[in-house]
């Protein structure tokens, strides 16, 4: 689903060879670096560099990934992928189940005034309180944000930064697929955006990773309408590679008021505020 050997070769497609200090003319018809180059200017044989690229070599040396890293200009993101892709032979991470605990059922529910989601590495909703369930749609929990996107708001109904939400989860899946290569349902799920979409193809060919923990998130609401928010993401403790996600507004701004107006709605037009214990139960029984 993910391999090394893919990762060097898009990685060095895109370094400019005159920002490396390679002369260029107009005969030249690598787009980035040659394999040849690479090697040379991270300082390991034309051979060994090859045989990665092929996914013929094995456990390359710490020293070896940070001369690669180096001249292929990683970002922190990009060199945790390398290195968790070459250690991928020598451990394989095993997916976590995904259960929730019920005390972190709880602690959502205590998030009254913003969305706020408990989600896995898959990016599957394992639970969301009220108001995610009325930014979302149902089923909360049971949606999944990358099918969501990419296959029921491609027309870019709920999401007014839809582009950049694409390239958020695509960037997510390749580490994911990175640091759980077994993961059957994760490479069922790729498969699907694959079939389904084809910005899902072009942008999963490019093998970028993205790592993002906080910045700007925009939904077109078809009820309270634009909502500017600000969304954080808390990584779980206990190696559940679940993550705690929370979509605030900032105060006095049009998007507090569309939140409040969004919660005083009901999805069905009634009272019922089922508790974020009990959908994620009832997710559980179906």
């Amino acid at each position: 689903m993910d391999d090394l050997a893919g990762f060097l070769r898009t990685r060095r497609s895109r370094v400019d060879p005159a920002a490396a200090g390679i002369p260029t003319d107009s005969r030249r018809r690598v787009e980035g670096l040659r394999r040849e180059e690479v090697a040379h200017l991270s300082g390991v044989s034309v051979d060994y560099y090859v045989r990665m690229e092929q996914g013929r070599a094995t456990q390359p040396s710490e020293q070896v990934l940070d001369a690669l890293a180096r001249v292929l200009g990683l970002d922190a993101t990009e060199r945790e992928h390398l290195y968790r892709l070459a250690r991928q032979r020598r451990r394989r991470a095993k997916a976590p189940s995904g259960r929730v605990r019920p005390e972190l059922l709880r602690v959502l529910d205590l998030v009254v005034d913003a969305p706020a989601l408990i989600m896995n590495h898959r990016l599957d909703v394992l639970a969301g309180n009220r108001l995610a369930g009325l930014l979302f749609g149902p089923p909360m929990p049971g949606l999944n944000i990358p099918r969501h996107i990419f296959l029921q708001e491609a027309d870019h109904g709920l999401y007014a930064d839809w582009e950049t939400c694409t390239l958020d989860v695509v960037g997510h899946l390749r580490l994911a697929a990175g640091k759980y290569p077994d993961d059957a349902r994760l490479t069922s799920l790729i498969g699907e955006l694959a079939v389904g979409s084809e910005r899902f193809r072009r942008l999963w060919a490019r093998a970028d990773v993205r790592a993002r923990t906080h910045g700007r998130k925009v939904y077109r609401h078809p009820l309270v309408g634009l909502l500017e928010l600000h969304q954080e993401n808390f990584a779980l403790p206990d190696e559940s590679s679940m993550e705690l996600l929370v979509l605030s507004a900032a105060p006095g701004s049009p998007a507090e008021d569309g939140l409040r107006l969004l919660a005083r709605l009901d999805a069905d037009g009634v009272d019922a505020r089922p508790t974020a214990d009990t959908r994620a139960r009832e997710h559980e029984q179906r």
